[in-house]
């Protein structure tokens, strides 16, 4: 105890006595021997202060930081620009220490920053409600679908296969037992409709939900307003994972009649930061509101008729009684929504559209850089916001653990996920990467294919023309 409290011997006695028991073993006495351990933890040693910031620091000199290499890596981890302003309002001890604020009269701050969060992505999503955050796309899109299954009374999903195949998973584990496993339908650059037309006949009684990706994971652009239209001619609502960021360049799900909108916003305003934590959103057409898990910041006024911040429609286990909860999601991610906040504001409704154009002008030019190599052919052709696939001559794998020794994320393999698919890697192109970086990426994996690794280099100061 007295290792890691900083008690002296003197302030323990004094303790016990206070409580009146001779020893801290007696603090424990009603714990039956047989079940004690009966010798102390095998750990090794304690060590001081300097000694271990001195072990920790030879442990983290062994991982290679993700800021360290130039990163074309994406799939819902992106190297986006975080200015000053997102830290340092999010770093104020009255956000950063904040938690639930049950308690409106004593937490207006948190609950104002949470319903401009919600504003956002209202607006973002040109939907009329959105709730104050979830854990992350993928825990956002099973809260989707259980919320589709129970307004619907329907227990069918049908998912695109260019769905996040972590998001997928997620949605497989979080509504096992609650029917059916979701029904897949075939994609390659984009989903096959007709395949989703047939899925969507043979299914007798109908889905409860069809659940597209907008960009996909290969960077595809959907057609949205027809997968709208046959998911509502089967009865079903269309759930929608979208990125905030393509919004700027995109039209929003409100605009093609889905129904809900769900995603990760980890570009607004996110860090890398050894993949987590992220910040899921979520927004729904008005019919849906009173099923909208997690949390909802409601505006009213007080006695006095003044501005004020609520928790309101809760349809949390925690407030309501079980039996009518829609959800068991049990926290939001808020100081992640306030960073998404900031970064929004900061941004502004010029800058997003900038911003999108700008990745989408980049990511086409790294393509037809790319596809000018031997061997080297578009998966993803057609327009891209910001990621796109390609296929290379050699396993997608090799190519990429051969470029990060020259200091480069080449992307995702997508064998990793898709039989088949061994050979294509998944690119991501950000405002931050420029014209040298993109092309010393260029002559590095030409190299790696040729298996010369000894070009490509990154640049030691690389701007844009």
């Amino acid at each position: 105890m007295t290792d890691f409290v900083p008690h002296s011997d003197d302030d323990l006695r004094a303790m016990l006595d206070a409580v009146g028991v001779s020893s801290t073993a007696e603090l424990f006495s009603e714990i039956p021997d047989g079940v004690r351990l009966g010798r102390p933890l095998d750990l090794p040693a304690g060590l001081s202060e300097s000694e271990l910031f001195a072990d920790l620091e030879r442990l983290a000199a062994q991982n290679t930081p993700a800021t360290s290499l130039i990163s074309f890596l994406g799939a819902g981890a992106y190297d986006h620009y975080v200015p000053a302003v997102v830290d340092a309002v999010i770093g104020r001890s009255e956000f950063a220490t904040s938690y639930t604020p049950y308690q409106p009269e004593r937490s207006q701050g948190m609950l104002q920053a949470i319903f401009e969060f919600q504003t956002a992505i209202c607006e973002l999503t040109a939907l009329p409600v959105a709730n104050a955050s979830m854990y992350d796309a993928g825990t956002a899109l099973a809260e989707a679908v259980m919320l589709a299954c129970a307004h619907t009374g329907r227990t069918g999903v049908v998912v695109s296969d260019g769905v996040h195949p972590e998001y997928r998973q997620v949605l497989c584990t979080e509504t096992a037992g609650c029917g059916s496993p979701p029904t897949p339908v075939a994609c390659g650059a984009v989903t096959d409709l007709e395949s989703l037309r047939a899925v969507l006949q043979e299914m007798g009684a109908g889905p409860a939900a069809v659940v597209l990706q907008q960009p996909n994971f290969f960077g595809g652009l959907e057609d949205m307003q027809a997968a709208s239209a046959l998911a509502h001619d089967a009865g079903a609502l269309l759930i929608a994972v979208v990125d905030p960021l393509s919004l700027g360049l995109l039209a929003p799900p409100g605009e093609y009649g889905a129904d809900v909108a769900v995603g990760e916003a980890q570009s607004l305003g996110g860090h890398l930061d050894f993949g987590g934590p992220y910040l899921g959103f979520m927004a729904v057409a008005e019919p849906l509101l009173r099923r909208l898990p997690g949390r909802l910041v409601g505006e009213t006024v007080d006695a006095q008729g003044r501005r004020g911040f609520v928790l309101t429609l809760q349809t949390r286990e925690q407030h309501i009684r079980r039996e009518k909860a829609t959800s068991n999601i049990c926290s939001n991610h808020a100081l992640n929504a306030l960073a998404a906040l900031v970064y929004l504001s900061w941004l502004g409704k010029q800058g997003l559209p900038e911003l999108a154009v700008l990745c989408a002008r980049k990511a086409a030019y790294l393509r037809a850089r790319l596809t000018q190599l031997p061997g080297v052919t578009a998966f993803t052709d057609g327009p891209v916001f910001r990621e796109f696939a390609v296929r290379l001559p050699r396993p997608a794998a090799a190519v990429a653990a051969a470029l990060v020794e020259q200091g480069f994320l080449a992307g995702l393999d997508a064998g990793r996920f898709y039989d088949g698919l061994d050979d294509v890697l998944v690119v991501a192109v950000t405002e931050r990467r420029t014209r040298a970086e993109m092309d010393a990426f260029v002559d590095a994996l030409a190299g790696a294919l040729a298996g010369d690794t000894s070009v490509g280099q990154p640049p030691q100061a690389a701007h844009d023309d």
